[in-house]
């Protein structure tokens, strides 16, 4: 089993069981749901391909805002990955990422300028598409600063049809922060580059789960930001477990990010025997220092802002995130072996 299977084995199921409890899940589902639907005029189609997307079956979901730095490689990666279609909210870029998104065949683009933090960080705006595109596929929903890695390096085909024989509806991933062996904000990287050249070390050890007391999904914490930044205060640690992907249907919603969705049997994704991949964060490439400097302007990407101004800082004064114990990234069959990620009963 992965390490996380075992956290999940013995952490207790704490979430209230009672009719009750599960009439109130449902209405906050379907509040989810009507707050996103509300929000659909926010969005602006731009280069919209209805029939590719009808055309696909694995489809991937995005929002995003001036990632260039990122986008080549991570449309390149999701391709090889089987994503047949990409469904992108662009907010405001002004750095070439909606011109680039504009000219690929496979995209299906819209815009928006209303806030981020509004549209719970652009939860509802993907809600809308996935709602109207999204029903009865499998749905893959990232950041554009994670790519996903899969036991024994397979691909999406082979996961949804394993996930389809079994009756599964969702797969879980531990997001894996890398950096690199210097401060965050030395060098460059180019676009079209493979942020893995930059960032080659993560942190295979120091990771703690716990049962969430409302969603019984298994609530991970740890990495580098938990080890530099959250050391005093543990529980404001980042969240690291997600479920990014999804067989659609229109009454499910995320919750929070794609850390935690109703109805609550998504959540439980790092049961043992189940697959479970990981996110590759690549977060902390050098564009981190300016980027960290425009959201502490826009204060647009957490809940109280204020709070994470001092970890804003700290990026901004390029911060080293390394430390003796770190590892190099050697890729999923590396992962498999430090019980990170694991093929479950799917061999």
């Amino acid at each position: 089993m992965t390490l996380f299977a075992d956290m999940d084995a013995s952490a207790p199921r704490t979430a209230p069981t009672s009719p009750w409890f599960a009439y109130r899940m449902r209405w906050k589902r379907r509040r989810l749901l009507a707050r996103a639907l509300r929000r659909r005029k926010e969005l602006r189609r731009h280069s919209v391909t209805p029939d590719r997307i009808r055309a696909a079956s694995i489809l991937a979901f995005s929002t995003m805002r001036n990632e260039m730095a990122r986008l080549p490689h991570f449309l390149d990666h999701y391709r090889a990955l089987g994503v047949d279609h990409f469904l992108i909210v662009d907010n405001e870029s002004d750095d070439g990422t909606t011109a680039f998104l504009q000219e690929q065949r496979d995209v299906s683009l819209w815009q928006s300028g209303a806030s981020y933090k509004q549209s719970r960080f652009g939860v509802d705006w993907l809600t809308c598409l996935q709602f109207r595109f999204g029903h009865g596929r499998w749905c893959l929903t990232v950041d554009a600063d994670e790519l996903l890695v899969l036991p024994g390096g397979r691909d999406l085909r082979a996961l949804t049809a394993y996930l389809d024989e079994n009756g599964l509806d969702a797969f879980g991933a531990i997001m894996l922060d890398l950096y690199p062996k210097s401060s965050v904000s030395e060098g460059r990287v180019r676009p079209g580059d493979d942020p893995l050249d930059h960032l080659k070390w993560f942190d295979a050890t120091g990771y703690r789960g716990r049962r969430h007391r409302v969603f019984d999904n298994l609530w991970i914490q740890g990495g580098p930001r938990d080890r530099v930044f959250f050391r005093s205060e543990p529980d404001r640690a980042p969240t690291l477990n997600k479920t990014p992907l999804v067989r659609w249907n229109r009454r499910f919603a995320y919750v929070t990010s794609t850390h935690q969705a109703l109805p609550m049997r998504l959540n439980r994704v790092f049961e043992p025997g189940r697959p479970t991949g990981a996110l590759l964060h690549t977060k902390f490439l050098p564009d981190i220092a300016a980027k960290s400097a425009e959201e502490l302007e826009r204060r647009q990407h957490f809940e109280n802002s204020n709070l994470y101004a001092p970890y804003h800082r700290y990026l901004i004064a390029g911060v080293d995130l390394w430390h003796p114990g770190a590892t190099r990234y050697e890729g999923p069959v590396q992962l498999e072996r430090l019980g990170l990620i694991g093929r479950g009963n799917w061999r």
